[in-house]
């Protein structure tokens, strides 16, 4: 059958045609095509558009692909790997020995000594990943996909341990005053960037299946706190929430004072889990699922 007979072309101009079309015609931003007028539509009063527009994208992107549940890793950005942690403190221990007295250089071989201690949270998180992973290839009727905030530190070490294992994994960047890079283990077609914090929220959560929160900053707490309240106060449904660390959590967060001085209720401390070991995390997911009753494909 021709082009001319094709009983299903195309019946609309595309939008690309119509763009084209008109390229050449008029440079004026007035004959422009609405959806192809940058200016417009970064107006104040096309927020809302932007705002669709930025849920939609990924959105669509990964319905096209058939993702359907995936498990969140939170965590510091600021954590090393254990090769650049001991590259560092390698330098710093050099510098110091040059200028025993620079009290710069002593602080820094701190900072280098506190690295190589945290790049142990690195490893977990990659080796968590690593875990999901593996189980997802095997069994793809249960297969879960690693969601990271997409930069370095814990969000690299989620999508490392996933490439690691030789899957895919998702990778949600955001716009911040200090420029962040997407890591480089990140799924190609799965690394997105985010204008607006509160979409880029939506799209962690709108399929998790877990959180897994390693030792962070705000923008950890700012995550597990918005998880939480949204399972206690049923938004969503419950979902494994897990901190990694226990000794460290407990250290920054007394979550048994909240229920002593009824600021919520003692079952709410339930809706937490703690974690010591990248096995231990991915059992306490494995075993909520009962994902051991499935058998390999």
């Amino acid at each position: 059958m021709s082009d001319a007979h094709n009983l299903y072309k195309r019946h609309f101009t595309s939008a690309q045609e119509s763009q084209e079309a008109i390229a050449k015609l008029q440079d004026h931003d007035s004959y422009k095509l609405a959806f192809a007028d940058d200016a417009f539509l970064m107006q104040d009063e096309l927020r809302h558009v932007r705002l669709q527009l930025e849920y939609l994208k990924p959105q669509l992107v990964m319905e096209q692909h058939g993702v359907k549940a995936t498990l969140v890793v939170f965590g510091s950005a600021r954590f090393l790997a254990p090769e650049q942690a001991n590259a560092k403190l390698q330098q710093a221990e050099q510098a110091l020995a040059k200028q025993p007295q620079d009290q710069a250089l002593q602080q820094r071989l701190v900072q280098a000594k506190r690295d190589i201690k945290n790049s142990e949270y690195y490893v977990a998180s990659q080796q968590f990943s690593k875990l999901v992973t593996e189980h997802s290839k095997m069994y793809q009727h249960s297969a879960l996909m690693i969601i990271s905030g997409g930069g370095p530190g814990i969000m690299e070490a989620a999508n490392r341990g996933a490439m690691a294992a030789g899957g895919e994994s998702i990778g949600l960047n955001i716009v911040l005053p200090k420029e962040q890079h997407p890591n480089p283990y990140i799924t190609p077609h799965f690394c997105f960037q985010f204008h607006y914090f509160a979409i880029r929220k939506m799209h962690f959560l709108q399929r998790a299946r877990a959180l897994v929160a390693f030792p962070g900053g705000f923008g950890t707490l700012d995550e597990l706190f918005e998880t939480l309240t949204l399972i206690q106060t049923k938004k969503a449904e419950r979902v494994p929430v897990i901190l990694y660390d226990k000794a460290f959590w407990q250290k920054l967060i007394n979550f048994d004072m909240l229920a002593e001085e009824g600021l919520i209720s003692p079952q709410d401390l339930e809706l937490i889990q703690f974690a010591d070991t990248p096995e231990h995390a991915w059992q306490l997911i494995y075993d909520y699922y009962e994902l051991g009753q499935t058998q390999p494909e």
